[in-house]
């Protein structure tokens, strides 16, 4: 074990995440060793997680308030954890005040991913028009004006106005009015969309399940309050059931990620999860650019190794056969 030089000067609202040495023997790969805000040890593993290109649209809902936003929004992401099995990946972005929304209504964002373009548009107009537009009170607005691509979400949902729908300006914004039950339901004409990046993750190694899950809790809660265009689309931001690229017994493109599953640690050879580690999560992130992941990443990582019972923090990365794009968790630390 030889020692770093050089000091993390990676900071968190909670204080000084310190690279105090690093492991280049370690079975479970090559880790930095970091002494956490409250001084005790944890090591972060010199590795990187694997992105992959996706499509993306994100929408701005806006309703008569607060909770009837966010309702439409926590139902139009429904079902869209990961494309392995669902449809699409969408979650919630944020809450914009009524001060910065077209019709000075408070606001949710969301984001929706998929593979295609084609598909993209697809998932919009069901989503849109099965969770939004059936909600109360609510609007939907294009919440990427400048991406150059356009895809026509709003004017192929006009058509459930059966003749009776007519356009509209909501400011500069073409819009359609669709009669409904209780008066219109106003959405945009078209929505932008734009190549983004999906996949950015880390695994969090802790001694039990309590500190694992408090860990994780807390790196969500950070990339919510410190980094933008990201989402987490996994139930509360937090993943218990990784995956890995196909399978070692069936024909499937992906199943469980065994090396990270404690109780298999003694039944297969390629196990990461050191004797003192019951419990791994992880938390995955989507987002618009490849530095809006690796932002929220740093932020989510800091947090989580400030938690008392996290061992070690990992990534998942799988040889190039998921994506091109990589983060790589010392830049995180901006370690050396």
């Amino acid at each position: 074990m030889s020692q770093s030089k050089t000091e993390s000067k990676s900071e968190t609202g909670k204080g000084r995440l310190d690279v105090v040495g690093y492991d280049g023997k370690d079975p479970l790969g090559s880790a930095f060793i970091v002494k956490s805000p409250i001084g005790y040890i944890l090591k972060i593993s010199d590795t990187f997680a694997e992105m992959f290109p996706m499509w993306a649209g994100r929408v701005l809902i806006t309703a008569d308030s607060e909770k009837w936003a966010i309702t439409a929004a926590e139902v139009a992401t429904g079902l869209a954890t990961s494309v392995i099995m669902s449809p699409a990946e969408a979650g919630v972005e944020g809450i914009v005040s009524e001060r910065n929304t077209p019709d000075n209504r408070p606001g949710v964002l969301i984001q929706i991913y998929t593979r295609s373009r084609f598909d993209l548009k697809h998932q919009m107009i069901l989503r849109i028009g099965q969770c939004v537009m059936t909600c109360p009170t609510t609007s939907a607005f294009d919440a990427m004006p400048n991406a150059k691509r356009k895809l026509k979400v709003g004017r192929s949902i006009r058509l459930f106005g059966d003749g009776f729908q007519r356009k509209g300006l909501v400011g500069s914004r073409k819009v359609w009015k669709i009669p409904v039950m209780e008066g219109d339901f106003i959405v945009e004409d078209v929505f932008g969309a734009t190549e983004a990046v999906a996949g950015g993750n880390f695994l969090i190694l802790s001694k039990d399940r309590s500190s694992g899950l408090r860990a994780a809790e807390e790196a969500v809660r950070a990339i919510k309050s410190n980094a933008g265009e990201v989402i987490l689309p996994f139930p509360g931001g937090i993943c218990r059931s990784g995956s890995k690229a196909g399978s070692l017994k069936y024909k499937l493109k992906a199943s469980t990620n065994h090396p990270y599953c404690p109780r298999l640690r003694t039944l297969v050879s390629d196990s990461q999860v050191p004797e003192n580690v019951n419990c791994v999560y992880e938390v995955v992130i989507d987002g618009l650019t490849v530095d809006a992941v690796k932002k929220a990443m740093s932020e989510g990582v800091k947090a989580a190794a400030s938690v008392p019972g996290v061992i070690r923090i990992s990534a998942g990365n799988y040889g190039g056969k998921i994506g091109p794009y990589k983060a790589f968790l010392k830049e995180a630390l901006h370690a050396v």
